[in-house]
């Protein structure tokens, strides 16, 4: 048989008929997901054109707490910081010295690794005037991203499996990229940041978040 009669043979099939249930199960999806202008669940996923330069690091071995320390005290005017586990002073103390010297720091965190954690360093820069949200809108907030500048040509974004712990630099196998003077990597991991940090709480207003959904 030719193309075009294989493509009128599927032109002629008869269209599956949907009960009303599941027409109605359709419809209400519709809506949820879009046609009534509800957000979806999900952004799609974006490419970056190349640019600047892209450092890798890997522990054992590289001393990943000092470069991000380095890149945060590189920052200029802005600090996004999305964090699962949070112990990290070093890190901690950057940031909190960012805040002091003007930059606009803002950190959205794991609500139960924060409020469960020994030694969280959360509530050390929410005591000291960063603003910090907790996010338990997931399973886990499990992201470890670091956004420098994000709205300049010469920004830095860190990110990679590395928590900023002391057991991910001293104990764990981890690894970070860090892409400098990339300011497409950083504005697609800033919009990320401000998504997230939309339907996360204000951490004076903790007790009043909702549990985070159970693990499925």
């Amino acid at each position: 048989m030719s193309a075009q009669g294989e493509h009128r043979t599927a032109r002629a099939r008869p269209r599956p008929v949907r009960s009303p249930r599941r027409r109605a199960a359709a419809a209400m999806a519709l809506a949820v997901f879009g046609l009534a202008g509800a957000v979806p669940p999900a952004l799609a996923a974006v490419e970056v054109p190349g640019s600047g330069t892209v450092e890798l690091a890997f522990t054992p071995g590289d001393a990943i707490d000092a470069r991000i320390v380095a890149a945060i005290d590189a920052a200029k005017r802005e600090v996004l910081v999305l964090a699962y586990a949070f112990t990290q002073q070093k890190i901690a103390r950057a940031l909190i010295a960012a805040h002091a010297r003007g930059v606009a720091v803002e950190v959205v965190a794991d609500r139960t690794q924060t409020l469960e954690t020994p030694h969280s360093a959360i509530p050390l820069l929410a005591a000291a005037g960063v603003p910090v949200w907790l996010d338990g809108n997931f399973a886990a907030a499990h992201n470890k991203v670091v956004v420098v500048d994000g709205g300049l040509a010469r920004a830095t974004t860190v990110t990679g499996s590395y928590n900023f712990t002391s057991s991910a630099q001293r104990r764990n196998a981890e690894n970070v990229a860090i892409f400098h003077n990339n300011a497409g990597v950083a504005q697609a991991y800033r919009a990320y940041f401000k998504r997230l940090q939309a339907r996360a709480q204000r951490m004076e207003d903790a007790d009043a978040a909702p549990e985070r959904p159970p693990r499925r």
